[in-house]
């Protein structure tokens, strides 16, 4: 590649895009001085979504990854469909069909979703990668908006689609039948959930980047959880079991070694080089591994106690994650199934892919607002997707639920309502009130002068 050669983007902009979008400011070169620097000063073709990786040089061995494919993508796609469509030997006549058809168009939706969505804020293992995760996400909130619309029965049947055991009553399990404070009682109650505990916690530490974040979230889940008794008897456990096993164990045992892997990663240094000049075996494997590696990294500094609107974004921010949270425990308990079940499984995996990409298009958006000039799409439709499994569980959960919310958690969930309003006002609204007092009364002595 010649020294004065413009090095190719990870997903190019076909030319039709150019001509059809408006005119641009002329673009920084980017880095500084001709160092790279960090993705807030990065050269960018859309000021809300890509990120233009300069600090990496293709290697033109692998140049065909990151070129449109889109024609060659078609054929294949249809090849596909035609094969397993018209084929005898791969669908037997008289057989139901009806969910290998379902299954032919979320393959083919995925596919376009793949080739044709924007890109999103990261771009490894490759940008297609994300528009899939995307795409997914548009399906999943595609379904939620079809279950909205049917009640609770017909949802039920419509699960044995998907699979012929459910639609089966189960029984509630409760965590709080014997709660001394024993050796013996305490491991009993560890279980393969308690590592699902702190992988779930692992996660939430990559995705958010702050340990009082995490800590908040933490300890009001366990609150939703004394909250929620009376409808999720699995949510009754022993004091020990909340504080002890959940909060100290292995929610701070997941978050601990989450933040470690955030803090390794914000240091490490990222020197990306191509195949070709890539020497000896070992260096190319590992250069393929690193593929799977973050391009760079961002530490997240929420700040809630900066500024009004950064707490504003926090409390939100921590309400969605609650919903998100909660969520799948009133689905299951809807619909009937383990919290092992492949579909409860599947809904979790999916939500922290998703949320990877959306927390930092939130964090881009609220810190940077001169190059996040809108909300991202990662962040817009995940937050589409939890409100509408909110408006789903409320519409099924009536008569589902009978035993009323009880009067000491009415008052428990006022006062922290309370609390959550007083603070910003006394936070920020009173010195806004003295500021705005002191201007007017220098505004009225110079003028009586």
């Amino acid at each position: 590649m010649s020294e004065g050669e413009e090095l190719s983007p990870a997903s190019p902009v076909d030319d039709s895009d150019v001509l059809l979008s408006p005119p641009f400011d002329p673009e920084p070169i980017p880095g500084l001085n001709g160092v790279p620097v960090r993705w807030y000063d990065a050269d960018r073709t859309e000021s809300y979504t890509r990120i233009r990786p300069f600090q990496e040089i293709h290697d033109t061995s692998i140049e065909f990854f990151y070129k449109p494919i889109t024609l060659t993508a078609l054929a294949f796609g249809m090849g596909a469909l035609a094969y397993v469509a018209m084929t005898q030997d791969v669908l037997e006549e008289g057989r139901d069909k009806r969910r290998v058809g379902a299954y032919a168009a979320a393959v083919s939706f995925l596919m376009f979703s793949m080739i044709q969505f924007r890109d999103g804020p990261f771009i490894r293992p490759h940008p297609a990668f994300w528009r899939v995760v995307l795409g997914v996400n548009l399906l999943y909130e595609l379904g939620l908006v079809f279950l909205l619309f049917q009640d609770l029965h017909s949802a039920r049947g419509m699960m044995t689609l998907l699979d012929p055991s459910l639609n089966v009553p189960l029984p509630e399990k409760s965590y709080a039948d014997n709660c001394d404070l024993t050796s013996q009682n305490i491991w009993g109650a560890l279980d393969i959930f308690c590592i699902a505990h702190a992988l779930g916690w692992f996660g939430k530490a990559m995705i958010l980047r702050d340990y009082w974040f995490c800590w908040i979230l933490s300890i009001a889940f366990e609150f939703a959880e004394y909250s929620l008794q009376h409808q999720l008897p699995n949510f009754a456990e022993c004091w020990w079991d909340h504080w002890i096993l959940d909060v100290l164990l292995c929610n701070w045992l997941g978050t601990y070694l989450g933040m470690k892997t955030c803090q390794y990663l914000e240091v490490k240094p990222y020197q990306w080089r191509g195949l070709r000049q890539t020497r000896g075996l070992r260096s190319k494997a590992r250069r393929v591994l690193s593929q799977f590696s973050p391009h760079d990294w961002t530490a997240f500094k929420w700040e809630g106690t900066a500024s009004f609107q950064h707490y504003v974004t926090v409390v939100l921010l921590l309400a969605v994650f609650l919903a998100a949270e909660l969520n799948p425990f009133y689905l299951k308990s809807l619909l009937w199934m383990d919290p092992d079940h492949p579909i409860i499984i599947m809904r979790l995996a999916g939500v922290f892919l998703c949320a990877l990409p959306a927390v930092r298009e939130l964090y881009q958006y609220i810190n940077n607002p001169r190059k996040a000039v809108r909300m991202g799409q990662h962040v817009w439709l995940l937050l589409a997707t939890i409100l509408t499994e909110l408006l789903v569980i409320t519409k099924w959960s009536q008569g589902q639920y009978p035993e009323p919310l009880p009067r000491h958690i009415k008052w428990a969930w006022t006062v922290g309502g309370a609390l959550l309003v007083t603070y910003p006002l006394i936070r920020f609204g009173v010195p806004s009130a003295r500021r705005y007092i002191r201007k007017h009364a220098r505004n009225g002595k110079v003028k009586a002068q």
